[in-house]
């Protein structure tokens, strides 16, 4: 059994997409009509064949309360693997990334946290 698809709560999926592709280098692999939506999955440059993120539409109003309380107490969302954590803390940054918690060691990871603006705290991860 492997992942194919995981979903991340967003607010705009437009906004949503262009942070994703513009900001943090996914690339998109669709965009279909899906009712009021649409269905936007991201894939990472290096993998596109790989897992696809899904930026779901928080229209429903328990997602919307998760992701809000999500966020309000400061656990990220989701969590995306980097291989060289100051260089891409450095990159965002640069480009208005805001960023709830710097590059720290937590064992043999480390880590930080950003707000994706969409709604959503993201955990990036290196093993170290």
């Amino acid at each position: 059994m492997n992942i194919i698809v995981t979903s991340l709560f967003v607010e705009d999926q437009y906004k949503a997409l262009a942070f994703y592709t513009k900001t943090l280098g996914f690339v998109k692999k669709h965009d279909e009509p899906a009712g009021e939506f649409r269905w936007i999955t991201l894939v990472s440059p290096d993998d596109e064949n790989g897992t696809e993120l899904l930026l779901e539409p928080n229209n429903n109003p328990i997602a919307k309360e998760y992701q809000e309380k999500l966020f309000t107490q400061g656990i990220p969302a989701t969590m995306f693997g980097v291989t060289d954590i100051a260089k891409e803390y450095k990159r965002l940054v640069e480009l208005g990334v805001e960023f709830t918690v710097e590059p720290k060691e937590m064992g043999n990871l480390a880590l930080a946290v950003f707000d994706d603006t969409c709604g959503n705290l993201i955990q990036i991860v290196q093993n170290i």
